[in-house]
């Protein structure tokens, strides 16, 4: 470091003033070196830090996670890549054209993971030069023949074989794999499922099947050219520009990104897939890509995307960035979804038939990863420490989108789970926003940076209003088109659109752990002057004191007046002055703040909430807390009526889910009969309609085992589902029963598999094993999920049943499946044959090999009981 001149004169003179106090029989040198530099003179007033802190200090430093610092700016890299299915590799040769980004040059280090390097040749005009390297199977260091300097440009040209399946790990809880490029069913030996390859780059994952300079800060375009079987379709970003066929049966297609966009967002997909050619949006081809048995399906279960392109088109005021869209479904992804540049990928639960997509509620994550084109892929972080900068938007475009389509409450409900989904979290860890201490990038991907970062940009919204909002992300978008951000270029357009200084709201809510925690309570004396005392109670040594704006809802003469407040003490009133004839107040009506909060509201509060508040997600916390306090109380009908006739299918839904409760009520539910088969018939929500019937189940379930039987064949499958639960759990009905099972038994929806295969474990049907078997091998992702437990309770309770074959197969799967959840779920069946000899160990052979922290957090639990007899 250095000091400015002034300051180094103001120390000279300080230390010259010190000399003139001192003695004169030492030379200057000597009192220099024992009074000004000897620790007892120096620090004799201050407090030395101790070995433990200085060693902490030191630590946090070496931990800080920077950007990447960008020695060279990649260009543009022309691939050829081949794929050997046998030995899942990739053949590549990539031709890389870069620059020095400031500074001259004589080194060039790239990210390539788990290559075999066959040859690397710096090009020009005249010669080709071979180039020395050295490689540590993660970044190869290219010494250049001179020192290269900014005006200069370079091409290098490096052939390589990549294998993508060499040092793979689990990464994160969002993203489950590090392979980048995986090769699904390559030897064709699972019939019920097809032949795929695709990529899955975040965070720096490309450089397992290319090599590049594989961070968040670097920009790209690219001209790949795929060598492919001729009967397969391959997708990668930017446009197609040429398909040449071959002689052997394969073809090279030439997809070109003349757009920049980082390494990372780079994906390719090859697979045998129906197309379904969208609207074309503002000139941007919009397109959907599924197996070819779900092509009907994928009509509907991305039917909304034109429309949500063209909604985020305008509320941005910037048309989609990129050449065209493409979104595909593929088998086996490692995370829910991945937004790569012109070219979306989701996993294989959005593959549904025309039935199953009636059912369809996948346009939050459809919704999000078309959002990241422009906040993620257009304007990108330049760090993974500000990763919320892409994911916290991504998550808030799902409200965006719920309140455009559905209306606020729906939107209200979504965000209210997810500020439920960080909450959870926070009881487990508080961490920043804004990171640059993490262990591990993939660290990043969790709530935190989710869904927090998306209530964050809530209250933003909410309390600088929606022209500001907007205008600040469409100028934001402007100002970094193309390029890397951190989080104080955000802060900045807001500042410079809304003329306010927002440093204190970035600073605590960005750049600090934790969130208030509120102590709300009503003094109602003066009832034209209702005073609120809000309390801040979270603990001050470790968490800010939050300056929070607020709102309040006053229910005055049949009309909603909501009034703005700014809390910045640890506790503070405010007064309300809301005036005669007032109903009732509410704090943060709609759940916008990011904060715990306890209330001082009793029976007569709650009642008028629900009976009163205009926001559904109010009613619905109002009737939660009513049915779940004060059941049997006479007001509990007249809420129950209220709630069935609600505009809100939540509302709806919960009234109903508390009628369960009270089944055995009969007079009670008689009241609602002719509604509840009414709500059957013709609500125009299939989870409400679902519910309804398990009313009736166990209001009567003779009475109603006509509708049940009929509602079997119902369109949609959760209806469907709820009648085959209710017929098979009749008493009797054997031949019935059959009936239904044999009418049913070649589906595939785990909402009819399921009862079907209880079905078979109650009546103990040891000779249907075989189909418990294939259900197993068809089913895939959530759907498996589910059904393993079914499946595991079968081979554990029926006698007969060849378990040790079910115990193998459940083995096979909590090692080998690709995904987390259902490694753990075949993990947790297999408890239920835990006295069988030999599957303890099993169990624990699964524990020692797992590699995914949550899946073995979860795997200790059950397992406790037997570690402790070691």
């Amino acid at each position: 470091m250095y000091f400015k001149t002034d300051h180094v004169l103001t120390l000279l003179g300080a230390l010259l003033c010190f000399l003139s106090c001192k003695p004169t029989s030492q030379t200057l040198v000597e009192r220099v070196s024992e009074e000004v530099f000897s620790p007892d003179t120096v620090f004799q007033n201050q407090n030395r830090p101790s070995a433990e802190l200085i060693r902490e200090k030191e630590m946090a430093l070496q931990n800080y996670k920077n950007s990447a610092t960008r020695s060279f700016d990649l260009l543009h890299t022309e691939l050829r890549l081949a794929f050997d299915y046998g030995r899942q590799a990739v053949l590549g040769d990539a031709l890389l054209t870069l620059t020095p980004y400031f500074y001259p040059q004589n080194v060039l280090v790239l990210d390539a993971k788990d290559f075999e390097i066959h040859k690397t040749v710096l090009k020009n005009e005249e010669q080709e030069i071979q180039l020395p390297f050295t490689y540590d199977q993660k970044e190869m260091t290219l010494f250049l023949p001179h020192e290269i300097g900014k005006e200069d440009t370079l091409q290098i040209e490096i052939s390589y074989t990549a294998f993508p399946e060499n040092g793979a790990s689990e990464t994160s809880a969002a993203i489950s794999d590090s392979k980048g490029l995986y090769f699904i069913n390559p030897d064709s030996t699972d019939s019920a499922k097809p032949v795929q390859i695709w990529t899955q780059g975040e965070t720096e994952f490309t450089s397992k099947w290319y090599p590049t300079i594989d961070h968040p800060n670097e920009r790209q375009t690219h001209d790949f050219y795929l060598r492919v079987p001729d009967g397969y379709t391959s997708l990668s970003n930017g446009r197609l520009l040429s398909s040449e066929k071959h002689e052997n049966g394969y073809r090279t297609d030439h997809w070109r990104m003349d757009l920049p966009h980082a390494p990372y967002l780079s994906a390719l997909v090859v697979g045998e897939f129906a197309v379904i050619e969208a609207d074309t949006v503002a000139g941007v081809p919009l397109r959907y890509f599924v197996e070819p048995e779900f092509e009907e399906g994928a009509k509907k279960v991305f039917a909304h995307s034109a429309e949500m392109m063209r909604f985020f088109s305008d509320i941005l005021d910037i048309p989609f960035p990129w050449q065209k869209y493409d979104q595909v479904v593929v088998r086996d992804f490692v995370s829910g979804a991945m937004e790569n540049t012109t070219l979306s990928i989701f996993m294989e639960g959005l593959q549904l038939n025309e039935r199953e997509a009636l059912d369809s509620e996948w346009d939050y994550i459809i919704a999000h990863e078309l959002f990241h084109q422009w906040f993620g892929n257009y304007v990108t972080t330049e760090s993974w420490a500000n990763l919320t900068l892409n994911e916290g938007f991504a998550d808030y475009s799902e409200y965006l989108w719920m309140e455009h389509k559905e209306g606020r409450d729906q939107a209200d409900m979504h965000h209210f789970n997810a500020l439920e989904q960080y909450l959870d979290e926070a009881d487990e860890k508080q961490e920043p926003l804004i990171r640059y201490f993490y262990e591990d990038s993939e660290d990043m991907f969790d709530s935190h940076t989710y869904a927090k970062g998306g209530r964050v940009l809530h209250m933003l919204r909410r309390y600088l209003g929606d022209d500001v909002f907007f205008q600040a992300l469409h100028n934001y978008l402007k100002e970094n088109a193309f390029g890397s951000v951190e989080i104080h270029q955000l802060r900045l357009a807001f500042e410079k659109v809304s003329g306010m200084d927002l440093n204190w709201f970035f600073n605590q809510w960005f750049f600090n752990p934790g969130h208030p925690e509120l102590a709300v309570s009503w003094d109602f004396s003066q009832k034209d002057n209702i005073l609120l005392t809000v309390e801040q109670v979270q603990d001050l040594s470790e968490r800010p004191l939050y300056k929070i704006p607020f709102t309040v809802s006053v229910y005055k003469e049949g009309e909603r007046i909501e009034k703005d407040f700014m809390l910045d003490k640890a506790s503070q009133q405010f007064a309300l002055e809301n005036g005669i004839g007032t109903e009732w107040v509410v704090f943060d009506e709609h759940h916008t703040l990011l904060a715990e909060k306890v209330h001082q509201r009793g029976k007569e509060f709650l009642e008028k909430q629900f009976f009163t508040s205009h926001s559904g997600l109010a009613r619905v916390e109002a009737l939660d807390s009513l049915t779940s306090l004060y059941e049997g109380e006479a007001m509990i009908e007249r809420a129950v009526e209220k709630a069935l006739n609600d505009s809100f299918a939540v509302v709806r839904e919960l009234a109903l889910q508390r009628m369960l409760r009270m089944a055995d009520n009969r007079e009670f539910i008689s009241q609602w009969e002719t509604k509840i088969l009414d709500i059957v018939e013709n609500d125009s929500n299939n989870a409400v309609r679902s519910v309804a019937l398990e009313v009736l189940a166990g209001f009567d379930s003779e009475k109603y085992q006509s509708l049940f039987y009929r509602m079997v064949n119902d369109s949609s499958y959760q209806v469907s589902g709820a009648a085959l639960v209710a017929m098979m759990e009749l008493e009797g009905e054997a031949e019935r029963k059959k009936e239904i099972f044999e009418r049913f038994r070649a589906e595939e929806n785990i909402r009819v598999l399921a009862p079907l295969a209880d079905y078979l474990t109650q009546t103990a049907q040891v000779e249907e094993a075989t189909w418990m078997d294939e259900k197993l091998e068809l089913l895939s992702g959530e759907s498996l999920y589910y059904f393993i437990g079914y499946y595991g309770d079968y081979y554990a309770s029926v006698e007969g049943a060849p378990d040790s074959e079910a115990i193998y197969r459940l083995g096979e799967l909590g090692r080998e499946h690709p995904l987390n959840y259902v490694r753990l779920a075949a993990f947790q069946s297999l408890f239920g044959f835990i006295d069988e000899e030999g599957v303890i160990e099993l169990a624990k052979s699964l524990f020692t090999s797992e590699k995914d922290e949550m899946v073995r957090r979860y795997q200790e639990y059950y397992l406790e009981p037997y570690l402790d007899e070691e």
